[in-house]
């Protein structure tokens, strides 16, 4: 697929995707989400972490209200499970670690598409905005599944609510995002922070997200069942043998994702 919404660069085993509309802040429309589809597939048979971020002073600003042509035209229902599921559930269950590297503001959607990575890095100017009340919608783009999980209920209801921009430091004391940098330093943050990844023990990313995203739904025994299943698997990684000889041989290790 040839892409006119986004930008997709290799570098180092480092995949970035950029979202390439400044001009509307990087709102989110039909042909976006298809280009997003489509990258979040193709970026593990590219690299070992994928890099997600906003060009311009935005990360995203959510749907593009500009996409219909009256309020009447727009399908919500249709275009949240043709558009946004299979988008979603791309970069969620993308088998390589997931950064979000948030440069600015994140709102709507945006800011729910952020939180669909395994980790959030923002920009100390960013911020989050649970936009929806303010045009009578209510939280989707997994936001109503991924906020109550990562800052608990009230904090949830509130931003849902009232509708304020949560700041990235605010974020980061909240445990909705892992760190925010500052902005003089945060593009080197997000390249040693995936430099990081894309050196590591990839096999075993994979399976600490696969034991990660379904505790919430499992008792503790399903879920120390699930531990001794995946760690059997990992125990007969290359890089678990890795890992050890290099540890025993006093060196860093050298991964190589197989």
């Amino acid at each position: 697929m040839k892409y006119d919404t986004i930008l997709f660069e290799v570098n180092a085993n480092v995949v970035t995707v950029t979202l390439n509309r400044p001009d509307v802040m990087n709102g989110l429309n039909t042909q976006m989400r298809a280009e997003l589809f489509d990258a979040f597939k193709r970026a593990p048979n590219q690299g070992r972490v994928l890099v997600l971020t906003g060009a311009g002073k935005a990360f995203c600003s959510g749907q593009d209200l500009g996409d219909a042509k009256s309020v009447s035209d727009i399908d919500m229902e249709g275009t949240l499970r043709d558009e946004y599921e299979p988008m979603l559930r791309a970069i969620f269950d993308c088998p390589i670690p997931t950064i979000a590297a948030v440069n600015g503001a994140a709102a709507g959607a945006g800011a729910n598409l952020a939180l669909a990575c395994d980790v959030a890095i923002a920009a100390e100017s960013a911020y989050f905005l649970q936009a929806f009340s303010r045009i009578g919608l209510i939280p989707d783009a997994g936001g109503t599944y991924w906020l109550p999980r990562q800052i608990g209920s009230a904090r949830t209801m509130g931003a849902a609510l009232f509708a304020e921009p949560v700041s990235a430091k605010q974020a980061t004391d909240w445990g909705m995002i892992w760190e925010c940098e500052p902005d003089i330093s945060f593009a080197n943050k997000v390249a040693e922070r995936a430099a990081h990844l894309a050196n590591g023990p990839t096999e075993g990313y994979r399976l600490t997200k696969q034991a990660l995203r379904g505790s919430f739904d499992r008792t503790l025994d399903q879920q120390l069942e699930t531990e001794a299943h995946l760690q059997g698997k990992a125990g007969k990684t290359y890089d678990f043998k890795e890992g050890v000889m290099a540890f025993l041989e006093k060196r860093p290790a050298k991964y190589e994702g197989r």
